[in-house]
C-alpha cells in the first residue's frame, strides 16, 4: 500500500466534468451568508472528532453540497451516502460494518440494510488522527474493498477514502494493491472536501471502476467481440466464480452463449496477468489446433480495452501515477532476475478454468528444443522493476461442473479417466497443464451441451 502519491486527484477527478467549476462555486457558497457551513473550517465538526458526531456532519454536509450541486449538474437519484457503522453490511461471510461510504441505493436511509453489491465507495473513520496508518486505517479499508471487489464481478478498482480526525485521504484499490493521496485536513482545505464528494456524487460508472466493456441492455448483461473479422454478442447467463481478493489474477468465470445461439454454452474468463507470462489463449489456441482432446477449447481471447487503450494496471487504472514517488515507497529486495529460468516444479496457480503452460524441467536438466522457460514472477525480480498486470479476456467453447460434483461413481470414474486422457494428451503437443486440481477438472452429464463431456 503506498500513499502520498502526487496528481491523486488529478488523476481520478480531474475527468469528472464541471467538477473544477462547480466545486469552486458552491464552496464560496458555502462561505456566505450569515450562519456559513465554512468559517475556517466545517460548521458543526465535532471538536473531538468521535465518530458518531462525523457521521451526522458527513451525512447532512454531503446532502447540503448535492442539494447546492443541483444547479450544476443534478446528481445521480440512485447514490447516496451511506453511515451505518453499527449495521454489518450483508453479502460477506465475516460480519463487517462500513462506518461510511456511497450507496448505490435509492431507497438509502438510515435504518436501511445494504449490500456489499451496492456499495460504490468504502470509507473508514477514525477519530484519532494517528491512526492515518498500514496497521489501522489503510487494513480495514482494504477489507471493505475487498468485499466490494469481490461482490461486484465487473468491478476493475475501488475508490475509497479514510478520513483520521480530520485528515483526509482518497484510496484506490487495484490488482496490484493500494494507492492513496496526500494527507489534506478537510477544516483548512474545504475546497478540497468539496471537490471530493461531489466527485464520487458525480462519477459515471467506468470512473468508479466498473467495466466499460461488459454492458448493460435490455435486462442483459452483453460482451461484444471480434471474431475472424466479424462482429458477436455474448450474453452473460451468470456468474460462476470471482477470486475474493484484491491483489492478484483475481480470475473470473462466467457462463454465456450467443446472443444469436442460446444453446451453445462458453465460459468467459477474466483475469489480470503479468504481461510477462505466456498468455492463456495463445495456448489454448495452440492446443486447439494441434487436435487436443479432452481439454476446455479456445474460442476466442483478446486483451481487455478501456478508454481506448489495453487495460492494465500502470497505465490505465493508475492513470500513469508512479509509486516509486509515494511517500513511504521501498524498492522491493529481491535475488531473482528477470534472466532466471524455473528449474523447479511450476508454481500452483488458483485459477478457475483450464489454463496451461509449456512444460518445462523439473529435474534441473536442459529445456527441451522447441519449449520456453518461464521467467520470473515481476513481484521477485530486480529491484528497479514495478510489476503492472494486464487485464485479459479469455473466451472458452467447453462448459461444465467441477469433477466432484459428478452424479454417480461411475461417472466420476469415467470422468477421471476422460482428464488423464486429456492431460496426456496436452503433453504429447508439447504443453504442461499447471493447475490440476479438483475445480479444474470438469465434467458435463447434460446431453444437450456440445460441450466435451470430460475435460
Amino acid at each position: 500500500m503506498y500513499v502520498g502519491l502526487p496528481g491523486f486527484h488529478e488523476a481520478y477527478f480531474g475527468g469528472v466534468v464541471g467538477l473544477d467549476t462547480a466545486s469552486q462555486a458552491i464552496f464560496q457558497k458555502c462561505e456566505e451568508g450569515s450562519c456559513p457551513l465554512f468559517r475556517k473550517g466545517w460548521t458543526g465538526w465535532p471538536n473531538d472528532a468521535n465518530q458518531d458526531g462525523v457521521l451526522s456532519w458527513f451525512a447532512d454536509i454531503s446532502q447540503n453540497l448535492a442539494a447546492f450541486a443541483e444547479s450544476f449538474r443534478p446528481t445521480l437519484d440512485h447514490r447516496r451516502p451511506l453511515a451505518q457503522p453499527n449495521k454489518p453490511i450483508r453479502g460477506s461471510t465475516a460480519e463487517r460494518k462500513l462506518d461510511i461510504g456511497f450507496v448505490n441505493d435509492p431507497q438509502a436511509r438510515s435504518d436501511s440494510r445494504c449490500r456489499w453489491s451496492q456499495i460504490l465507495v468504502p470509507g473508514e473513520l477514525k477519530s484519532n488522527p494517528s491512526a492515518d496508518i498500514a496497521s489501522k486505517a489503510w487494513l480495514d479499508l482494504g477489507r471493505y474493498a475487498r468485499e466490494v471487489l469481490t461482490a461486484q464481478d465487473t468491478r476493475r478498482f475501488v475508490l475509497g477514502f479514510t478520513i483520521c480526525g480530520s485528515l483526509m485521504r482518497i484510496w484506490m484499490f487495484d490488482r496490484l494493491g493500494g494507492i492513496a493521496s496526500e494527507q489534506f485536513d478537510i477544516n483548512h482545505d474545504g475546497l478540497q472536501f468539496v471537490s471530493t464528494v461531489l466527485g464520487f456524487l458525480w462519477m459515471d460508472e467506468e470512473e468508479l471502476g466498473f467495466d466499460p466493456s461488459i454492458t448493460a441492455e435490455d435486462g442483459k448483461r452483453v460482451i461484444k467481440i471480434t471474431r475472424n473479422g466479424k462482429a458477436e454478442r455474448l450474453v452473460i447467463d451468470k456468474l460462476m466464480k470471482r477470486a475474493p481478493c484484491i491483489a492478484g489474477r483475481a480470475t473470473t468465470c462466467c457462463k454465456a452463449h450467443r446472443e444469436e445461439d442460446p444453446q451453445t454454452k462458453f465460459v468467459v474468463k477474466d483475469s489480470w496477468q503479468y504481461p510477462e507470462r505466456d498468455e492463456e489463449g495463445e495456448l489454448l489456441k495452440e492446443a486447439a489446433s494441434k487436435g487436443v482432446v479432452n481439454v476446455a477449447r479456445h474460442y476466442h481471447h483478446e486483451n481487455v480495452i478501456v478508454r481506448g487503450e489495453v487495460d492494465d494496471i500502470r497505465g490505465n487504472v493508475r492513470r500513469g501515477l508512479n509509486v516509486t514517488e509515494a511517500r513511504n515507497y521501498r524498492p522491493e529486495r529481491s535475488v531473482i532476475s528477470w534472466s532466471t529460468s524455473t528449474t523447479g516444479p511450476p508454481r500452483t496457480g488458483r485459477s478457475s478454468t483450464v489454463s496451461v503452460k509449456r512444460s518445462s524441467s523439473q529435474t534441473g536438466a536442459p529445456v527441451p528444443p522447441g519449449k520456453r522457460s518461464c521467467s520470473a514472477s515481476p513481484t521477485k525480480a530486480g529491484n528497479d522493476v514495478i510489476p503492472n498486470r494486464i487485464h485479459r479476456r479469455v473466451i472458452l467453447r467447453d462448459y461444465g461442473t467441477a469433477i466432484y460434483k459428478a452424479s454417480s461413481r461411475s461417472v466420476l470414474l469415467a470422468a477421471l479417466e476422460g482428464c488423464v486422457e486429456g492431460h496426456e494428451s496436452l503433453h504429447k503437443a508439447g504443453l504442461l497443464h499447471r493447475d490440476i486440481s479438483i475445480s479444474n477438472l470438469m465434467v458435463n452429464e447434460d446431453n444437450t451441451n456440445s460441450s466435451w463431456p470430460f475435460f
